[in-house]
């Protein structure tokens, strides 16, 4: 095993041994979460041992609970008694086969399965100045010591306790649908003759951090001058937990120097790269879900199959790139005119799938 992932509470009686901190959904399914949980029964005092899986969305640090307001809303959680061991356990995994071996008599496997309708892991980017844990939807596999699973009126101290962040993520489907396209024919005040312009890419799906190629067709029948190319790539985000919350950021926006004379046509591809680290001072951009100060990028597209319930998604990740044209009024000032004519292709941006994740699945 390559590496391991542990966290051990603050009394040394339990410790939770992960293999990995990424599991896959593969929309029919999602990985199992499988790990151990080494107990020293010998500070238990008559307590039980347990663990759990959580979904939730966080809007708030967990410093600011000390005020009795709770930041955080579970989207679903599992529960599961460790120790004492009770009922029949499933066969252990070759992934907790080898945990065990690190942990010895006292290691105790254990399994969750994610439902396929969760969100993905995906965060909102804070601002520079800002302090704490981002707003966004994470997941934490906690092991605890308790009396009981869930009574909320038992305090459990930080030492009886020990976890770690993992990440749901996505994958480009195998199979890429072909791109979409747009046009628009714009008629001006005096002119009886449109600009006619069309927009469109190649493929449906982009992997971040790869160009972009996008095809721009002008045929313009005016006397007027289009100056500019205008290009702009704009992710939309939803937030659908804490209030009906949606708005757009520029990721990339890219002015080309064409001129297209009244009754001529221009037929040119254009390549735009959206990037995060061009983005890192935006407060409240969607990226994908990180572990602690890992690099990650801009959030993949949200992926919203049939008959999933939109409500349980916690955050929505669109995008589209916009085309305008900035045209010249024509007259003796020859100045520019706002830009009026313009289209919109929805795109859609996800990671590459690696060669090895179909070795990641124990069957």
């Amino acid at each position: 095993m390559a590496k391991v992932y542990k966290k051990t509470s603050g009394n040394e009686s339990i410790a939770l041994y992960l293999g990995k901190r990424d599991f896959v959904d593969h929309v029919e399914s999602v990985d199992i979460v499988d790990g151990v949980i080494k107990v020293d029964p010998a500070e238990l005092e008559g307590r039980k041992v347990w663990v759990y899986l959580a979904c939730a969305f966080r809007y708030g640090s967990d410093d600011l609970d000390v005020i009795g307001l709770s930041f955080r809303k579970d989207i679903w959680v599992k529960r599961m008694q460790i120790y004492p061991v009770v009922g029949t356990k499933p066969a252990n995994t070759p992934m907790q086969e080898a945990l065990l071996k690190k942990c010895g008599d006292q290691g105790h496997p254990f399994t969750f399965t994610i439902d396929t309708n969760l969100p993905c892991s995906v965060g909102l980017q804070p601002a520079p100045e800002d302090a704490g844990k981002s707003c966004g939807v994470d997941y934490e596999v906690k092991a605890y010591i308790a009396k009981e699973a869930d009574d909320p009126d038992e305090k459990i101290s930080k030492k009886d306790t020990c976890r770690l962040i993992i990440r749901k993520i996505q994958f480009a489907p195998g199979k890429v649908g072909a791109g979409p396209k747009a046009d628009i024919s714009k008629n001006f005040m005096m002119s009886d003759k449109p600009v006619h312009l069309e927009a469109s890419i190649e493929k449906e799906l982009y992997f971040h951090g790869d160009p972009i190629p996008v095809n721009v067709k002008i045929n313009n029948e005016t006397t007027k001058v289009v100056k500019k190319i205008k290009i702009t790539v704009e992710q939309t985000t939803e937030v659908l937990l804490y209030q009906s919350d949606k708005y757009s950021k520029t990721v990339h926006t890219e002015e080309f120097a064409e001129e297209i004379k009244g009754e001529s046509t221009l037929e040119k591809t254009f390549t735009v790269i959206p990037l995060l680290s061009n983005n890192k001072e935006k407060r409240g951009l969607a990226v994908d879900g990180r572990l602690k100060d890992e690099d990650t990028n801009l959030a993949s597209t949200t992926i919203i199959r049939p008959g999933m319930d939109k409500g349980m998604q916690g955050i929505m990740v669109s995008y589209k790139i916009k085309v305008n044209l900035l045209v010249s009024s024509g007259g003796l000032l020859g100045g520019l005119t706002a830009s009026d004519v313009g289209v919109e292709v929805p795109l859609v941006l996800m990671s590459p799938k690696p060669a090895d994740v179909t070795d990641i699945k124990f069957e």
